[in-house]
């Protein structure tokens, strides 16, 4: 028998097939659906979808391929050399319209009260392939709905079993939360016991449902889909800058989903982007212009709150003022904040406002390792990372290249719930994470090229490598590529210069790159746009008092580092705070409030952590008399007669900013404290998924979920039964300048002599930062 003849044009491992008559190539192993999909030939489908693995249940996709005794799925018929395949023969359509008919038997049909309607893969696909009237006269079925949680609602008599939900809650959330009970006309699809989705990406199985069976609860029965514009916008939550969609009628975000970028976060949407438009309109956003005058605060006009705010700060120049900048800010509003610093003589201008050691300088930088990389490393070493709750669509990628075989390594103040197997991990304390690096560097060093950063050659000679640390450092050396991924627990340490140094050094020997993750939405570009000190950083303005301090954006309670020692600074101060809302903790040590507009509501620019700028647009108007901040930055530099205030729009402004400057880090080291008093325990401060900003904490629907656990402090069980301290029961936290009681919680995960405390919560803000000594007693 003679080889078939080979097209000299076709590529390396492709085939050539005809769909339709249509003549094509397609690589070895992929199916039909997806030569048929790159040639534009639809075929209708309900359980595949291009991001989850292939299950084939459905059979609306059935097609015609020659010298097939039966119609073949689309999704699961690999393409072969010589293929033909119909996809609008007799065979095949009647096969596609069966298919349909089968669906829609138990289908309860009530589109005109769906919040799918509209939207609906069921709706389409029966347009074309259902029939107009049901030969199916017996009783439907009726499934019982499941209380999944306060984000995703459920309909399940909708529900056509495609299983995209399950599917994307074990393959990409991970949680294996969702499974199929039962057989035959009694299948269902629930979570089992009727618990909560407690994934922090719940909210992409509304968008994989083809049908109305799960949708998005806080939008349900609020408006139909044709009656939404889409806005274009970026998530502001994490350093990723997540793309997504406003969908607006009225004046108002009705809801999120996501817009395409496989460079970022491919088709899907941390719950936190999806969802925080809930927290837009909360009730204390500040619409008005305010001035206090005495204790009593009063509206105002904006010609009367810029005259006051630029007599104050005349009148407070120079040292005298500091000027604290949330690191979501745009590109464009640093930028005036910059000149205005400049004008007025201050050098005390800062972003890093959780940031606790400032010996190297730090400065936020874009990843060395893009995202769509991660996904192919070998090896990854997490340190003072959680990057399930810190940047979810970065986990997705850890986990996507977990379970090709990659392993994956933690040195953390806490055993994290990561979502894909650890192959080792090194749990301590605050006070230990130095030393337990040093080892790790130690180990690097020995056979490795890469020399050892300035000022630590003592410590790592001293330091002792062990086989822990051993077979982590050959298993980064040894992958085909490794990345080491640093977060908030290690760039907020106390001693994060050690650490970002020894991490630097780890990824130098082992040919590792390192991705440091930025500290905010826009730290690096707020770092290029010189929202950066030339004399006092955010630590210093704090420890040292200013005369006058500007907020931007800033919850003096809970951005900072030692929201404490922040409050202290400000109670003694004149403040001026260019906020969106007014909470109690700001009206009492502001004397300007300046309404400004948030991301959603203004034009601006941000860069991601892949070093990208991304330009958003708005999608609402900000309520009342807000205005977007570069708006009032231009009228307050008129006001101060400052030089670059002269444009007239945005477009103008833009153009007069020149180019943003790359600013690299220092190379200092902070002074080693190891020492802890007697009986004391030392705090792990993670900031709670749901808390991390102004708008979350007021994002209804996101503190309702399980994931927002609640001020609380987690000891190791050996240390609360040491204090006779019982799960349940309150603890007195005390850290020598600020208490706290909290409800005790008990857990293995977190080492001993450790006191995990989420911060975000009012009722942690009065403890002081990660390492800080504790002394911890029943309340």
């Amino acid at each position: 028998m003679s080889a078939q003849p080979i097209n000299p044009n076709t590529p390396p491992d492709h085939v050539n097939i005809e769909i339709d008559g249509v003549a094509m190539t397609a690589p070895k192993g992929s199916m039909i659906i997806h030569a048929s999909d790159k040639a534009g030939i639809p075929i209708p489908r309900f359980c595949y979808h291009e991001k989850l693995p292939i299950a084939a249940n459905c059979r609306m996709c059935l097609v015609d391929v020659e010298k097939a005794p039966k119609p073949m799925p689309a999704c699961a018929t690999p393409v072969m050399e010589g293929m033909k395949v119909y996809t609008q023969t007799k065979r095949a359509l009647d096969s596609q319209r069966n298919v349909m008919e089968f669906l829609l038997i138990n289908h309860p049909l009530d589109c005109p009260i769906c919040d799918q309607g509209g939207e609906c893969e069921l709706q389409d696909v029966a347009m074309g392939y259902g029939r107009s009237v049901s030969r199916f006269t017996e009783s439907k079925r009726v499934v019982p709905d499941e209380n999944i949680g306060p984000l995703v609602a459920t309909d399940m008599t909708r529900c056509i079993h495609c299983t995209r939900c399950v599917r994307f809650v074990s393959e990409i959330a991970g949680t294996y939360e969702l499974g199929g009970m039962s057989r035959g006309e009694n299948l269902s699809i629930g979570t089992y016991i009727g618990k909560n989705i407690d994934s922090e990406l719940s909210g992409n199985i509304i968008d994989v449902c083809p049908v109305g069976a799960l949708t998005n609860k806080p939008f349900r029965f609020r408006a139909r889909a044709w009656e939404l514009v889409a806005k274009e916008s970026i998530g502001y939550h994490d350093a990723l800058g997540s793309n997504l969609y406003h969908h607006v009628r009225r004046g108002e975000i009705l809801r999120s989903v996501p817009r395409d970028n496989e460079a970022v976060n491919e088709a899907w949407l941390s719950d936190r982007d999806r969802y925080a438009h809930t927290g837009l309109r909360a009730s204390d956003r500040v619409a008005m212009p305010m001035l206090r005058d005495g204790a009593n605060w009063r509206e105002a006009s904006w010609d009367e709150a810029l005259k006051r705010t630029s007599e104050l700060l005349a009148a407070n120049k120079g040292d005298d003022l500091g000027m604290l900048v949330n690191p979501a800010t745009t590109n464009e509003e640093g930028a005036l904040l910059a000149r205005i610093a400049k004008h007025l003589g201050t050098g005390n201008l800062d972003h890093r406002l959780r940031t606790a050691d400032f010996a190297d300088a730090p400065v936020a930088q874009p990843f060395a390792m893009p995202l769509a990389e991660i996904e192919t490393v070998g090896a990854v070493l997490l340190i003072g990372c959680n990057p399930r709750h810190e940047a979810p669509l970065l986990n997705h990628r850890i986990r996507k290249t977990a379970t090709r075989g990659a392993k994956v390594f933690a040195l953390n103040p806490i055993d994290f719930d990561l979502n894909y197997p650890v192959a080792q991990k090194r749990i301590v304390t605050p006070n230990a994470m130095v030393d337990a690096l040093l080892s790790l560097a130690r180990a690097a060093g020995e056979g490795g090229t890469a020399t050892p950063p300035a000022g630590m050659a003592d410590a790592l000679g001293r330091a002792e490598s062990d086989d822990f640390a051993k077979a982590m450092i050959a298993s980064l050396r040894d992958a085909s590529s490794a990345v080491v991924i640093l977060g908030e627990s290690a760039l907020n340490h106390p001693q994060a210069s050690w650490l970002r140094a020894l991490a630097q050094h780890i990824a130098d020997s082992t040919g590792a790159r390192l991705n440091a993750l930025p500290q905010g939405a826009n730290a690096i570009g707020l770092a290029r746009n010189g929202v950066l000190p030339t004399a006092r950083d955010a630590q210093a303005m704090l420890a040292q008092p200013r005369k006058a301090y500007v907020l931007y954006g800033v919850d003096p309670a809970h951005d900072l580092a030692d929201s404490t020692a922040g409050l202290k600074a400000f109670a003694q101060s004149t403040v001026v705070a260019f906020a969106a809302y007014a909470d109690e903790a700001l009206k009492r040590v502001a004397h300007v409030i300046l309404p400004i507009g948030l991301l959603p509501e203004i034009d601006g620019t941000l860069i991601n952590a892949l070093g990208d700028a991304q330009r958003v647009t708005p999608a609402v108007k900000a309520p009342g008399e807000a205005r977007a901040g570069w708006s009032v930055l231009r009228a307050l530099g008129e006001k101060l007669a400052a030089p670059g205030f002269d444009f007239v729009d945005f477009t103008d402004m833009q153009a007069g900013l020149g180019i943003p400057q790359d600013v690299a880090s220092g190379t200092g080291l902070a002074s080693r404290d190891t020492t802890t008093s007697e009986g004391c325990l030392q705090r792990i401060a993670t900031t709670a998924i749901y808390r991390a900003d102004a708008v979350l904490r007021r994002a209804a629907p996101l503190n309702a979920h399980t994931l927002t656990r609640g001020a609380r402090i987690v000891l190791h069980p050996d240390d609360a039964a040491a204090r006779e301290l019982a799960s349940g029961a309150l603890a007195k936290v005390d850290d020598g300048r600020g208490t706290a009681t909290l409800p005790i919680e008990t857990s293995a995960r977190v080492p001993r002599g450790g006191a995990w405390i989420e911060t975000g919560y009012d009722a942690t803000a009065p403890i002081a930062g990660a390492g800080a000594i504790l002394n911890v007693s029943r309340a």
